[in-house]
């Protein structure tokens, strides 16, 4: 059913992407963490989530480190190749007056989180109320291009993807010298972030969204920083619970918030099969490594790969880039595998489309 779900969801946002490319006056607006971060952080002056050095960039385009966190490219950036468009351009680099906003925004930020201490130990990062605070002064600037009825119907047209929820536990819950991972059971921290989401989700609402997107979380258990904490190496079982746990809750969230909000259109996408399946059968793919990384930065606090660090001799051979990040290669086989779920489904009819109320004014 898990896997079902996941192809229905990817059709939906491969479907919703292709008609951004043919239709020019949709937007696109992401929000997340340094997994869909373009260069936000390059500009926060004292962030020490930061990847705009070597190693960083050496298989992207100009061999040059843009602020992305891999060795090349970004799942959405990959997307929108295939797609032949441009990704969204990080907020903080646009001028005041910049018309790229009617495309869309990335407002992603390494270390970001859904509470707002998450990832405080970075000093600076755009947590997910910061990311919604900068969308809101996004659509000021909109209607005073196009006029407030305009830029509303933009806004409620735009598609919305945001994946976030992975720093609230590799750089908070699971940190055993920060204070929730001491304060709250799990079951009580899902519950803060599961409440704090419905929050954040609802403000987004008000504010013109209603075709979100939201990525769950895939299994962190796996990932080389937490492997580490095992000794023997392997993936931490009661973590991978947790995550599918708060993707459940997620979930649950999501179709209540579609049936309390008219015309909310929200979605969950279940990730974590596929992320899971290509790091246990990681030569199924083409890989070797899938349990370490290959920037070799793994320790039990994790670690970027700087430029002193020693790399690989074969990138494409490993999942991961650093001990939290998937590589170019990786991305590459994830974003492939969601053209050929469209692809599959393409004869599919479609689900009938549920009964909705009269829009309500904004």
């Amino acid at each position: 059913m898990a896997k079902q779900w996941l192809v229905f969801a990817m059709v939906l946002v491969l479907g919703t992407l292709v008609s951004v490319t043919t239709a020019a006056s949709l937007a696109t607006f992401i929000f997340g963490d340094s997994l869909a971060e373009v260069g936000n952080n390059n500009h926060l002056q004292y962030s020490l989530a930061r990847s705009d050095y070597p190693w960083y960039g050496i298989d992207f385009t100009g061999r040059k480190a843009t602020g992305r966190f891999t060795n090349g490219r970004t799942i959405g950036d990959i997307l929108s190749e295939k797609l032949g468009t441009s990704s969204p351009p990080p907020y903080l680099s646009l001028s005041q007056n910049d018309d790229a906003i009617l495309q869309g925004v990335n407002y992603a930020s390494g270390g970001a989180g859904i509470l707002k201490e998450t990832g405080q130990y970075f000093i600076q990062r755009l947590t997910f109320d910061d990311q919604i605070n900068y969308f809101k002064k996004t659509k000021e600037r909109i209607g005073a291009k196009i006029g407030a009825q305009a830029a509303n119907k933009l806004c409620n047209e735009a598609t919305y993807f945001i994946g976030i929820g992975s720093n609230d536990y590799v750089n908070n819950f699971l940190q055993p010298f920060l204070p929730d991972g001491q304060q709250y059971t799990h079951d009580e921290f899902v519950e803060l972030l599961t409440s704090t989401l419905e929050q954040q989700f609802s403000r987004l609402y008000q504010l013109g969204a209603r075709k979100i997107l939201f990525h769950g979380l895939g299994p962190l258990g796996c990932i080389p920083s937490q492997r580490v904490k095992s000794k023997t190496g392997q993936c931490l079982k009661r973590v991978n619970e947790w995550m599918m746990e708060f993707n459940s809750k997620v979930q649950k969230l999501i179709n209540s918030l579609n049936k309390r909000l008219p015309n909310a259109q929200m979605m969950f996408a279940d990730t974590y099969p596929a992320v899971l399946d290509l790091i246990e059968n990681p030569t199924a793919y083409g890989f070797k490594v899938s349990n370490t990384s290959c920037c070799n930065v793994d320790t039990s606090i994790g670690g970027l790969c700087l430029p002193n660090s020693k790399l690989c001799s074969e990138r494409k051979d490993y999942v991961f880039w650093d001990a939290f990040h998937p590589s170019d290669a990786a991305n590459e086989v994830l974003a492939q595998k969601l053209f050929s779920s469209l692809s599959s489904s393409a004869s599919a009819p479609s689900p009938s489309p549920s009964p909705s109320l009269p829009p309500k004014p904004e």
